[in-house]
C-alpha cells in the first residue's frame, strides 16, 4: 500500500518563502512523475507545477520564477519551494505522484499568505 504525507504548509507574510514536502512510503518500485496542485474555496483545483523523471518541469504562468519543483529519489520525496509568496497563493496544496504505474494524492496542506 502506498501513502503520501505532505508537510511544510503554514502562515507566512507576503514576500516570504515556504517549502512543501510530499513523502511517499510503502511498496514503491518506481516514481516517475510528481506534481503540485492547489485549490482555493470556490475554485477548481489547478496544476501549479510538475516534474517528469528528474528534469522535465512545468510551471503555471502565475508561479514561474517564484516556485521550484524538485524530487529526491532516495528519499522518495517531491518538494515545492515557494518564494516571493503573494496573498493570491493562499490555498490548500495537494501533491500528486505517479508510483508503480498509478497516481496517488496527498492529503493537502494549507498555505496562507497574509498581506
Amino acid at each position: 500500500q502506498v501513502q503520501l504525507v505532505e508537510s511544510g504548509g503554514g502562515l507566512v507574510l507576503a514576500g516570504g518563502s515556504l517549502r512543501l514536502s510530499c513523502a511517499a512510503s510503502g511498496s514503491i518500485f518506481e516514481i516517475n512523475a510528481g506534481a503540485w496542485y492547489r485549490q482555493s474555496p470556490g475554485t477548481q483545483r489547478e496544476l501549479v507545477a510538475s516534474i517528469i523523471n528528474l528534469d522535465r518541469t512545468y510551471y503555471a504562468d502565475s508561479v514561474k520564477g517564484r516556485f521550484t519543483i524538485s524530487r529526491d529519489s532516495a528519499k522518495k520525496t517531491v518538494y515545492l519551494q515557494m518564494s516571493s509568496l503573494k496573498p493570491d497563493d493562499t490555498a490548500v496544496y495537494y501533491c500528486r505522484v505517479g508510483i508503480n504505474g498509478d497516481y496517488y494524492w496527498g492529503q493537502g496542506t494549507q498555505v496562507t499568505v497574509s498581506s
